[in-house]
């Protein structure tokens, strides 16, 4: 398969100038093997949350914010986009605002995020703009996942922060939650 001329001029350029090249890093993410109880604790609230949600009509998700040094919650929030009829009601998104506003502040760096759903990009940018500290989500999200399903928006090292998040905690049962959500929906008469 022959190169086009002007492929082919572009890669002589960058072959001639190789300080020009993007410098990638990759992180390795490993499922989630080894939670603390804390972790557990906030999964398990964060699927509370979820529940709540659901049977309000909402996709079950929840997210629960904590200072990370103590285990202090600061904030939670499911999601509530039917309920409000905004289009930017996502668990994550409630659970940033109300933690900023506990804390007094809008950097959240020594806060723990956990969420039951792979925060899509608009919640990814959130957590970026938020500084949050670290991340962690259940279930991931084949279709709008921008923490490792589509994009790894979270790790971007063309933004000023980044996190790495920690995928797969308690992902089967954040998954049963979401499945039995849209079960039910699709059954006629519901």
């Amino acid at each position: 398969m022959s190169k086009s001329p002007c492929c082919a001029s572009f890669l002589n350029r960058l072959s001639c100038q190789p300080d020009r090249l993007p410098r990638l890093t990759l992180s390795v993410r490993q499922p989630y093997a080894l939670p603390v109880p804390l972790e557990t604790d906030m999964m398990l609230r964060a699927l509370d949350l979820a529940r709540q949600a659901g049977a309000l009509g909402e996709v079950p998700v929840g997210a629960v914010i904590y200072r990370s040094a103590d285990g202090a919650i600061l904030a939670e929030g499911f999601n509530r986009r039917e309920i409000d009829n905004d289009p930017i009601a996502h668990a994550e998104i409630a659970a940033i605002a109300a933690a900023a506003k506990s804390l007094g502040d809008w950097r959240l760096n020594d806060c723990t995020l956990v969420v039951t759903l792979e925060p899509c990009a608009m919640c990814a940018g959130a957590i970026v703009n938020a500084r949050v500290g670290r991340l962690i989500y259940g279930a991931s999200d084949p279709k709008a996942g921008a923490c490792g399903s589509l994009m790894r928006l979270t790790e971007d090292p063309r933004l000023n922060h980044r996190v790495i998040p920690e995928a797969g905690l308690m992902a089967a049962e954040c998954g049963d939650v979401l499945r039995e959500f849209f079960r039910k929906l699709r059954k006629p008469g519901a």
